[in-house]
């Protein structure tokens, strides 16, 4: 690999964590606040707000969470993908993870905590709601946090670079039948595939389209040092915007449903934490067991565990509305991310002599000299 691809993906997959990352949790629970008090303070605004929709997609709420996606799609770089090979254990495991048994893990946690165990102190009529803004969550994985945890975990850049970029390719094909077919499976509600697709053309295919065609046309113009840290940054203080926004908004939406009902954030968490905890320690054991070195395992473990929860929300309320209980689970997932993932990365850091070491890179081969005669 020559040393610029090397220096790329040290950027890409080493951003420490920052401030809002650390204490995303508080922020979340301030947003939770916010949004509750302006939605009982003012609900004549908020209702006209909710009202604001083109094809049952909330006009402002869709632009915050483009905001949201835009820039973290603006770090995958879809030239990696050639390196699939280089780590094909390690990859093989995430996507097993990933596409083979997270969603249908999640679908099924969901109807046994939520549709069963849970049933008698939750709303009938929000229960199913719940179930699939659970399944949402769960069907794609991570796209842009996984950086700051391989980082925490001294994960190899070059194979967190490459499992995003292919697991972003798979998302594109493989979202929306997944979700319409454990939604209906799950939750019994009905997903309008149509409208499903729609989600997907809008809040995957688009940005990841202008995402990769911004950064190739932006490096090729301005040099890559401006666009990771310039650009980048810049955009870094969008989507902290945004998604505060987007949590004060739900929350006002919701703020009727919620008033004295705390007690569903903390039931809708119960399953979100042992999916997380479940699917982490899948694939860490797999990788184990396949004795794959530790800077492959642990980031496979975390990208195997974390949730897209942009895309998530943004589906939710397309599909379902901003006031719904599909809605509300998508932002428990948002209030749960930050300190449950950075436990598992704590248990990775702690079991690394599990592991056989690193392997180190090996030199480029070089042609043989000619043999004087």
């Amino acid at each position: 690999m020559s040393t610029r691809c090397e220096v790329t993906a040290k950027r890409a997959a080493g951003d420490p964590m920052g401030l809002f990352e650390r204490y995303l949790t508080l922020w979340v629970f301030l947003c939770i606040v916010a949004g509750i008090g302006l939605g009982r303070l003012f609900p004549p605004a908020f209702e006209a707000i909710g009202g604001l929709e083109i094809a049952r997609i909330n006009l402002p709420v869709a632009a915050l969470i483009w905001l949201m996606i835009f820039p973290m799609l603006l770090k995958v770089d879809f030239a990696v993908l050639h390196r699939v090979t280089a780590h094909w254990k390690g990859i093989g495991v995430t996507l097993f993870v990933n596409w083979g048994v997270k969603p249908f893990s999640m679908a099924l946690l969901g109807w046994l905590f939520i549709g069963w165990l849970f049933r008698p102190w939750l709303p009938a009529e929000q229960i199913n709601s719940y179930i699939a803004g659970l399944i949402l969550l769960a069907a794609a994985p991570c796209t842009a946090m996984v950086f700051v945890w391989s980082h925490l975990t001294r994960g190899e850049p070059n194979f967190t670079l490459t499992q995003v970029a292919l697991n972003d390719v798979i998302m594109v094909i493989a979202f929306a039948p997944i979700v319409g077919f454990l939604v209906a499976g799950a939750s019994g509600l009905e997903v309008p595939f149509q409208v499903l697709l729609w989600s997907v053309v809008a809040f995957i295919v688009i940005p990841l389209a202008l995402g990769s065609l911004s950064r190739a046309v932006l490096m090729r113009a301005k040099g890559r040092a401006w666009f990771e840290q310039a650009y980048l940054p810049f955009f870094h203080l969008v989507t902290t915007a945004a998604l505060l926004a987007t949590l004060v908004l739900i929350f006002a939406f919701q703020a009727d449903n919620l008033t004295g009902r705390f007690v569903h954030v903390l039931l809708i968490a119960v399953p979100i934490l042992i999916q997380v905890y479940l699917n982490a320690g899948l694939a860490y054991g797999l990788m184990r067991w396949f004795r794959i070195p530790h800077d492959l395992a642990a980031p496979g473990a975390l990208i195997g565990a974390s949730n897209f929860f942009e895309l998530a929300v943004a589906v939710a309320i397309t599909l379902f509305g901003a006031g719904s209980g599909a809605a509300l689970a998508t932002v428990v997932g948002v209030l749960v991310e930050v300190p449950v993932m950075l436990s598992v990365c704590a248990a990775c850091n702690r079991t690394r002599h599990w592991f056989p070491p690193a392997i180190p890179a090996r030199a480029p081969a070089q042609s043989p000299r000619p043999v004087a005669r």
